[in-house]
């Protein structure tokens, strides 16, 4: 299913999904297809489920036109430590 389709079914409320597809173009995911797990009236519950959410499962509101997830790069330390080394 994609997006638009999602909205018309689902008009203004918070959705769970299942990313089948997606592609990633300049440092954001678009989703392509998915499929809906469940859908919201009660805000609160849709925020529960959003922390929940691991993988490809993400919450998001039909009121947005389009799907885009920004990749952020994580930087950090890799390997072990030695304070000896300098």
């Amino acid at each position: 299913m994609n997006w638009n389709e999602v909205r018309k079914l689902y008009p203004d409320r918070f959705v769970k999904l299942q990313i089948l597809k997606s592609h990633i173009a300049n440092q954001v995911r678009y989703v392509d297809d998915m499929a809906v797990i469940l859908a919201f009236d009660d805000e609160k519950e849709a925020t529960r489920e959003l922390v929940r959410a691991k993988d490809d499962v993400l919450v998001y509101h039909t009121g947005k036109e389009k799907i885009e997830i920004q990749i952020k790069q994580l930087f950090g330390f890799r390997g072990q430590y030695d304070k000896h080394r300098v």
